[in-house]
């Protein structure tokens, strides 16, 4: 078995990261803000979200991008593997800015349909303030898993090497 989850702040690049390594180890990518949104910015209820995860970690292999802290311990529980982006805030909000601009009135690739890219200051907050306010929560709740492998990853540059080296997680 073997399960990746991906987490980190808005802008990190969780979702890049997530393509680009379903495409070298040919595993399943689930993009949680496809299923928890729906169109028109619509939130999934709780309890009807709570049972679709449940569900989907149950599968033999995947990878999976996104936060969710209410429901971080549904995907913790299973996952082998616990992927976090620690980036700058600065790389974070620049990249929430640039793709603001570039999906301006789409739907970004890893979003639902009818959920055109939005931006508020609310948002931007949040990521600017990502790892003052939720980063020591999330590390709090990995280190209660200590039998997962955790790859905390801190920049771009990182990344990469990280992906020339991926296919080794396949075995």
């Amino acid at each position: 078995m073997s399960r990746i989850m991906i987490i980190g702040s808005g802008g990190a690049g969780k979702s890049t990261l997530a393509r680009q390594l379903g495409e070298i180890l040919e595993w399943p990518v689930y993009h949680l803000d496809t299923y928890y949104w729906q169109p028109g910015w619509v939130p999934t209820p709780n309890e009807e979200w709570d049972l679709f995860l449940e569900e989907l970690v149950q599968e033999e292999k995947w990878i999976m991008d996104g936060n969710y802290g209410r429901t971080l311990d549904i995907r913790l529980k299973q996952a082998n593997i616990i992927i976090l982006l620690d980036f700058s805030k600065w790389i974070t909000v620049y990249r929430v800015l640039k793709r603001r601009v570039m999906y301006q009135g789409k739907s970004r690739p890893d979003m639902n349909a009818g959920c055109p890219e939005s931006l508020d200051l609310d948002f931007v907050k949040w990521v600017w303030n990502f790892r003052k306010t939720k980063l020591p929560g999330i590390m709090e709740k990995i280190q209660q898993y200590e039998d997962k492998k955790v790859i905390i990853l801190k920049s771009p540059k990182e990344v990469g090497r990280f992906l020339t080296q991926a296919g080794e997680l396949k075995r």
